[in-house]
């Protein structure tokens, strides 16, 4: 039997925190050492970014990551276009060693509204 993308999906929102958009605005206003990076394709980013983010497709996460954030204790804010890659990456990031890591497991433009 095959395994769905919603089956990984959900079992790695059970390992992270997952932030709607207003829980992660607070956590950026509340936090000092944070990155919020977005998962998306670069083609994806270009359309419209958060102005805060750091765009790092999740293809390249476990490859680039030290290069944007060498600190396993800062918090990274993971976000996509609707809290799928979000989920995989911030669960990821923890298997890596990012103890902060969290997933914004909202739409894009639910999140673009508060985050601008």
């Amino acid at each position: 039997m095959i395994k769905p993308a919603s089956d990984f999906i959900a079992d790695a929102q059970q390992h992270i925190k997952c932030l709607n958009p207003t829980q992660a605005k607070e956590l950026i206003q509340s936090t000092k050492d944070i990155i919020v990076l977005d998962v998306r394709e670069p083609a994806e980013a270009a359309e419209s970014k958060l102005a805060c983010s750091i765009n790092l497709p999740r293809g390249l996460l476990e490859m680039k990551i030290q290069g944007h954030c060498p600190n396993e204790e800062t918090t990274i804010l993971v976000h996509c276009g609707g809290g799928g890659r979000a989920s995989l990456a911030a669960a990821r990031l923890k298997e890596m060693g990012y103890a902060n890591a969290h997933a914004i497991t909202a739409k894009y433009d639910e999140l673009k509204k508060i985050l601008g």
